[in-house]
């Protein structure tokens, strides 16, 4: 009676919201089962609008995967946008679930997939909109179990008081040994306490209520200290044989349009490369790849239960797998039979050939994307790029001779070492790969080339051989964007940048501590949401609440630590040591590169897991 309550109210506010399919539901690849026939129901919360959180591949595997079982009935949840929500708000509509339109307070487990630091916010107001109490110790009983993966996992802490369990790594095993857990528990009447003592036994799995945190008078850690016989370090879990690894048959086909609205197969998990900056290729070791007729067999799949006509090849650096042409090969037979493109969505510069060029010539040519980082040789050896200038223009002379006419380089700023000229190294660069188009005889004639640079502001994050730097000043960053903007002297070139200010918050919650909980509930209290998205983001509001709480930002952002420090997240284990990322730390201040996994072993600790690329030659 309640749900079909909620569906009538929610009828009637739909014309009133921009974009009314992304709270309605009922799209095709939806699964509804009977909710008195399942033992655990999981609303699968995503902390940002319906086109971003339908575009996740994580959110897509996992609502396959948990499907699978009869006894469990996992749903999509996004957070409203903010007209839908004062709507919901005003006419008392909780969050909801948009299989059953059932509020998340009559879900079992509420989970979320945290991805980005500027979405805790999102995190806390989508429970407070469910009618969730905000802090775990407030969530006596054995349901409403709030529960959270993804990326931003690797430091938890800015969100331990809220989060009843973090999922640590990928989830695809840990996460329903966990929900088997709660359902034996269900079944005998054991407590909430009970359940989490012995879901913190299951490798990967972190509960936050089962550490003391203690600090030294300057505020950092004295000590991290588990209770209750809770692991002293939580390590990461790892789906090993990628083919056998859970991959849906299915994707849910949104009504509206969506970030990312094409088929996507996962081509292999991890990163062989070691840039210093990157949280991603460490987090993520050692690179699993899928076989070419399991990837094969899925994009097929894919394509026919979905409608989709295009199919990206998704990885950290897909030109890294190990027969990218063999693959593309395999790929083409079949797509080009079936009137299908392929998309290479993450190639480096060093990786795009004339036999991948040719076999992605389907797609339109929208424009290519490579990534230097670095606008000068010295600061992309700090940072172990591994790509010369030589390189990029080769590759770019590619391109631009196979009919491409724009082109779009991602750069950082604020990374450690770098100088003024390293920043005006960004313009030079980029005004030589329009050099090289008018230089290529080849080219497409008549057409002009545009060069979109896209600088990112540097923030050092967790699990990196940069975790211990500085982040630079909201000053600095402005300085440098100024100095790269005079820096360019064409119109060929369009320049683009990430504002400062959300970047300096970013870096705060990634490597913040658990006193920064008495921020984030502060800012649930006043009803913060969606500060990734320039529309909601209030900095100056967000200083207040610093002050109000009597936290220093800078402590978290400016400061460099000692290698001897006690970090937040030192508790968890990803795999690579922390030996080997100072070893890192240091050769980047020499300029010194590190080859990669498949050049040459670099000890990282990685090989613990006894697979990947760490055993291909073996």
């Amino acid at each position: 009676m309640v749900t079909q309550l909620i569906k009538r109210e929610v009828e009637k506010l739909l014309l009133k919201v921009q974009k009314p399919g992304r709270y309605t539901g009922g799209e095709l690849g939806s699964i509804i089962k009977d909710k008195d026939k399942v033992d655990v129901r999981f609303a699968f919360c995503f902390p940002d609008t319906y086109e971003i959180g339908m575009s996740h591949l994580g959110m897509k595997i996992l609502y396959s995967q948990f499907n699978s079982y009869d006894h469990i009935w996992c749903e999509r949840v996004f957070a409203p946008w903010v007209d839908m929500e004062e709507l919901m708000r005003k006419n008392n509509i909780p969050l909801y679930g948009l299989e059953s339109g059932d509020p998340i307070s009559e879900f079992d487990f509420i989970g979320f997939t945290l991805q980005y630091e500027l979405s805790y916010t999102n995190v806390l107001n989508m429970l407070s909109l469910g009618g969730i109490p905000l802090l775990s110790k407030e969530r006596k009983d054995l349901n409403n179990i709030v529960v959270a993966g993804g990326a931003c996992t690797s430091n938890p802490e800015p969100l331990a008081d809220f989060i009843d369990i973090f999922f640590i790594g990928e989830g695809e095993e840990v996460d329903l040994e966990v929900i088997e857990l709660y359902r034996e528990c269900k079944k005998n009447s054991k407590s909430k306490d009970e359940f989490l003592r012995l879901a913190s036994q299951i490798e990967g799995v972190y509960v936050p209520a089962l550490y003391d945190v203690e600090y030294n008078e300057d505020g950092t850690i004295k000590s991290f200290t588990a209770k209750v016989n809770a692991p002293q370090t939580v390590k990461k879990r790892i789906m090993l044989d990628m083919d056998k690894s859970f991959y849906p048959e299915n994707f849910v086909v949104p009504m509206v349009e969506i970030v990312h609205d094409r088929a996507v197969s996962e081509i292999f998990r991890g990163c062989i490369r070691g840039c210093r900056f990157c949280q991603a290729g460490f987090m993520t070791r050692p690179v699993r790849e899928k076989s070419k007729d399991t990837i094969l067999s899925q994009c097929k799949l894919l394509c026919d239960n979905t409608g989709y006509d295009e199919v990206s090849l998704s990885s950290l650096s897909s030109s890294d797998y190990s027969d990218i042409v063999g693959l593309l090969n395999t790929l083409t037979e079949w797509s080009d039979k079936d009137g299908v493109s392929l998309s290479l969505p993450s190639l480096r510069v060093d990786g795009f050939t004339d036999d991948i060029m040719s076999k992605i010539k389907t797609v339109r040519k929208s424009g290519l994307t490579f990534a230097p980082e670095a606008g000068t040789q010295r600061l992309r050896d700090a940072i172990n790029k591994n790509v010369k200038e030589e390189e990029l223009l080769n590759t770019c002379h590619v391109a631009f001779s196979g009919g491409w006419t724009n082109v779009k380089l991602y750069f950082m700023i604020g990374l450690p070492t770098e100088t003024l000229e390293d920043v005006e190294g960004i313009a030079k660069l980029g005004q030589a790969v329009v050099n090289e188009y008018y230089r290529c005889e080849t080219r497409t004639k008549g057409r002009g080339v545009n060069v979109t640079v896209s600088a990112s502001s540097f923030v050092p994050k967790p699990h990196t051989p940069f975790q211990w730097e500085a982040q630079d000043s909201i000053e600095q960053i402005l300085l440098k964007q100024n100095h790269l903007k005079e820096s360019i002297t064409t119109k060929k070139i369009t320049f683009n940048y990430h504002d400062s200010k959300t970047s300096y918050l970013e870096g705060v919650f990634a490597r913040g501590d658990r006193k920064l909980c008495r921020v984030m509930l502060k800012a649930a209290e006043k009803g913060f949401r969606f500060d990734g998205w320039n529309d909601c983001f209030d900095f100056d509001a967000w200083m207040e609440i610093f002050k109000e709480c009597n936290i220093d930002p800078d402590f978290y952002t400016s400061r460099k630590r000692e290698f001897d420090e006690i970090l937040p997240w030192d508790f968890l284990s990803y795999g690579v040591s922390k030996e080997f990322l100072k070893r890192e730390c240091e050769k980047a201040y020499n300029s010194q590169t590190t080859p990669n996994c498949r050049e040459k072993c670099s000890n990282c600790g990685a090989a613990c897991y006894k697979g990947g690329v760490c055993f291909e030659k073996r």
